[in-house]
């Protein structure tokens, strides 16, 4: 068994987080520790934030992202807000920058103790999402879920927030969906090499969206960040929205803005649970008691 490292276990609108201090250490977190964590009886989880030390010039820290699958995801913008509070608690500091195999993130914390990261700038190109063919117009793909002649779902919008997304805008409740049911059909199907977040979204207003989300590597989340942002910047160029809006998801509502810089900025709360130490090659862990103000910085 290897050397335990601390963590905490948080959530952003009930999106799963746990955050692992990888700074000093040069192994990672093996996709078999990621499975075993993940494990009801164990610590259940969307995605495992290692913050490690910056390997280069222009951030802060480096940051490698599991799923709860054990796979890879290039961002997580409520694992990023929890990563933020995290620090914070730590050095006191309100800006931070990170690394993330989906590029640079910056991030504040505002006064209100709510976290804002900058996801970068909306990928549409049919080979940067990527999709497995070309589509002139990635507003509206040819897919759908169910019968020819009466579809479910059909025609999504996709984009890349530092990972793929299908955005399906309803007219219905989304809660009417079986996102448990087509979830693993669409994140899996051909026309996204790299699987895909599948979202349904409904727009109730010029300035609000309601969404669920069947996250990639993860299944059904109360919360995902990245995909609040696709719904928004997919909703405005359909001329659904306008750029700034409040997106409601199962975990609460989180604020997403689609500003002039063509960069989304996406604002949210955290919360902390509790602490530990896990071994990153097993998933072995020590669960500590609730965490207090004085834990928060293992």
């Amino acid at each position: 068994m290897g050397e335990r490292i601390p963590f905490v276990k948080m959530n952003g609108l009930g999106n799963a987080i746990i955050v692992a201090d990888m700074r000093g250490r040069a192994d990672v977190i093996t996709a078999e520790a990621a499975v075993a964590l993940a494990h009801p009886q164990a610590v259940p989880f969307d995605q495992i934030m290692e913050v490690r030390d910056a390997a280069g010039p222009g951030r802060d820290f480096d940051m490698r992202i599991l799923n709860a699958d054990g796979s890879l995801a290039q961002a997580c913008g409520n694992g990023t807000r929890c990563v933020v509070e995290w620090l914070h608690g730590q050095d006191g500091r309100d800006k931070y920058t990170f690394r993330t195999d989906g590029g640079i993130l910056t991030t504040w914390r505002r006064n209100d103790g709510t976290v804002t990261v900058d996801m970068g700038v909306p990928r549409f190109g049919w080979d940067q999402i990527p999709l497995a063919e070309e589509f002139a117009d990635t507003t509206g793909i040819e897919l759908q879920i169910g019968p020819i002649d009466a579809p479910v779902l059909h025609t999504p919008a996709v984009a890349n927030i530092g990972n793929p997304h299908a955005v399906f805008f309803v007219d219905r409740d989304v809660d009417s969906y079986e996102l448990d049911r087509f979830g693993p059909l669409l994140e899996n199907h051909p026309i996204f090499p790299e699987r895909a977040n599948t979202t349904v979204a409904n727009v109730l207003a010029r300035d609000h969206l309601r969404i669920r989300v069947w996250e990639r590597g993860a299944g059904l989340t109360l919360a995902c960040g990245s995909a609040a942002c696709a719904a928004l910047v997919c909703a405005v160029r359909k001329e659904l929205t306008d750029r700034k809006a409040t997106v409601t998801l199962p975990g609460g509502d989180m604020e997403i803005e689609w500003n002039d810089d063509n960069r989304i900025l996406m604002t949210g709360p955290t919360a902390y649970e509790f602490s530990g130490a896990l071994d990153p090659q097993t998933g072995a862990f020590e669960r500590e008691a609730a965490t207090g103000a004085a834990e928060r910085a293992l």
